[in-house]
């Protein structure tokens, strides 16, 4: 299955977080049905499938989340961004069924997780520039992160391959660990060490060197390879983009795995409210959708609704110290520096209740920052604590922490017998659903008598205003996304910027990186689990966040659209895609 590659990288670090909140398969756009979650349900026993593909048509792909254009896989921002990548570029390896990594434009062999050789699995996969993909595309791509002027996010994905360091302090001229063979095939990557998720870290996506000629690396994100006329090897290539508004593409006659049944693409953003409007009428064919309208979307005759498991986790967020630009660094004295207070903010809150009411049933309260797909997430029994509504058991943890009424208005008083009052953020992108959910939040918190006020801020402020610690943002609502690879360090590590809250446990710490260390663990994935579990462990008790809930990936899909499968790995490749006549 080809793995959607907004479901592929190792960590979509703050515009996943993005994506999560605001944009389309993400926080508030998912819902389900009894369908298989592993397939699209009009395509198991219907009698056109079983014809065969009709070739021609024009498929037309909505989404909610307006695109930013940035269409090349090493500067994109946001995932619709990625959504469009996704017909245009492939990476080097992807993603079975069970998130195990397979050969796909390569495949690739090593005997000690720190040196890998990677051989092109053809000989002849064309861009759609007609040239011919070699591993000096790949090294290009690899040495474009890691370039000092390079001005994208994912310097991170290549930074433990022998020489990057040096490349990227400008003091090397290559990167020592990337050796192509004569022939342009096959490319030995050597890591710094050896490492379990060495291959899954490293950046896949390689770039078109002929597209690029001549453009410096600090112009490229801003050049027309990336802005107006991307080049891929995937099965569809882009013939026009209107910015923000529509993307339109072509089918890539000489793709590697057979041309595409369908003549063209079109991507689109869309209103959400008018999503079961274009649905209806057949002017969209796929798209993913906002929950509260998951009713109308399944009384649709022309559609199904396809659900499936998602690999992204809802949390609210303390500010419990800071960034000192290496490492995070825990403030003893932070306002929320209370475990037991923090505790009872959660006992308070009935999640599945929440969920219900906000998110129409999809999603399913969590005790742990790691999605349930994931074969390294504890179950509730393994876990200290199990966070069930109990109002009763918030409110005398709270007692036991001495925040309690002195003054008889109803709400509690600090252990110093000051005013307390949660300043709870929550982004604004203009759906109206959110002041709502959010408020209900606080909510539950008045109800066990602890204050509360929203402050609801535009959603690329709110995440900046949360990543440079700005005190205004005290309390926040967020949510990740998480790769293929479960590792939970680039978020939750003591020199991870993406770690919101600042928490610092130099156990936790460890049990991350022994997770990794392969004199540890070997090839045991049971023991490599088990040192995960630990550390869930201890994230449940401390509860630097609260974690809510994770959502349920779902799409609607036109009846007349056939050859798509969709499961938690993402879509099979869309040259597999194809319309019924007339469509």
């Amino acid at each position: 299955m080809k793995l959607k590659k907004s479901f592929l990288l190792m960590v979509l670090m703050l515009v996943l977080a993005l994506f999560l909140a605001a944009c389309s398969g993400g926080d508030d756009d998912t819902q389900g049905t009894d369908n298989d979650p592993d397939t699209q349900g009009e395509n198991g026993d219907d009698p056109a499938a079983e014809e065969g593909p009709v070739k021609g048509g024009t498929l037309t792909y909505a989404m909610e989340g307006e695109f930013e254009g940035l269409l090349d896989f090493a500067f994109y921002g946001i995932v619709s961004d990625a959504e469009i990548l996704d017909f245009v570029n492939e990476g080097m390896y992807d993603y079975d069924e069970n998130l195990k990594p397979i050969p796909w434009l390569a495949e690739w062999t090593t005997e000690d997780n720190k040196t890998f050789t990677f051989t092109l699995v053809q000989d002849d996969i064309k861009w759609h520039n007609g040239e011919t993909l070699t591993m000096h595309d790949w090294v290009f791509a690899l040495e474009t992160l890691a370039h000092p002027d390079y001005t994208g996010p994912r310097y991170v994905n290549v930074q433990d391959v022998q020489g990057a360091a040096e490349f990227h302090a400008g003091t090397a001229d290559s990167i020592s660990g990337l050796q192509v063979s004569e022939d342009g095939q096959s490319l030995t990557v050597t890591f710094t060490e050896a490492r379990l998720n060495n291959l899954t870290n490293l950046w896949p996506y390689p770039m078109s060197q002929k597209a690029f000629e001549g453009i410096a690396v600090a112009d490229m994100q801003e050049s027309d390879p990336v802005r107006k006329t991307p080049v891929g090897v995937g099965p569809f290539k882009v013939t026009n983009v209107l910015p923000g508004e529509s993307v339109e593409m072509e089918a890539h006659a000489d793709y590697w795995k057979g041309a595409p049944n369908l003549d063209k693409v079109i991507v689109k953003v869309i209103d959400g409210a008018l999503t079961v409007g274009e649905l209806e009428t057949g002017n969209v064919h796929m798209t993913a959708f906002h929950p509260s309208i998951l009713p109308q979307v399944q009384e649709l005759q022309n559609v199904e609704v396809v659900e499936v498991p998602g690999l992204s986790y809802y949390y609210i967020g303390f500010k419990l110290g800071k960034w000192d630009g290496e490492k995070n660094v825990m403030d003893p004295n932070s306002k929320y520096a209370n475990t037991q207070l923090r505790q009872a903010l959660l006992y308070a809150i009935d999640r599945q209740a929440w969920v219900d009411a906000f998110f129409s049933g999809l999603g399913s309260p969590v005790n742990t920052p790691s999605p349930s797909a994931h074969w390294i997430t504890a179950t509730d029994d393994e876990l200290p604590i199990n966070y069930t509504y109990d109002p009763e058991k918030a409110k005398e943890l709270l007692d036991e922490a001495g925040y309690v009424d002195t003054d008889g208005d109803g709400f509690r008083e600090d252990p110093n017998g000051d005013k307390f009052v949660i300043n709870f953020g929550h982004y604004d992108t203009g759906n109206p659903t959110y002041e709502a959910r959010a408020q209900a939040i606080v909510q539950y918190w008045e109800e066990v008598g602890i204050d509360g006020e929203l402050v609801m801020t535009e959603v690329n402020l709110y995440y900046d205003m949360i990543e440079k610690d700005d005190p205004a943002i005290e309390a926040f609502y967020a949510g990740w996304g998480t790769g293929a690879d479960p590792d939970p360090r680039p978020l939750w590590g003591i020199d991870a910027l993406w770690n919101y809250p600042r928490f610092v446990n130099e156990e936790a710490d460890q049990l991350l990186l022994d997770a990794l260390n392969i004199d540890l663990v070997g090839d045991d994935e049971e023991a490599r689990r088990d040192l995960y579990v630990q550390w869930q462990g201890i994230m449940n008790e401390e509860l630097p966040v609260l974690p809510i809930m994770e959502l349920r990936d779902a799409w609607a899909i036109s009846k007349n659209l056939k050859g798509v499968t969709i499961g938690v790995n993402g879509t099979n490749p869309a040259n597999e895609w194809w319309l019924e006549a007339g469509e």
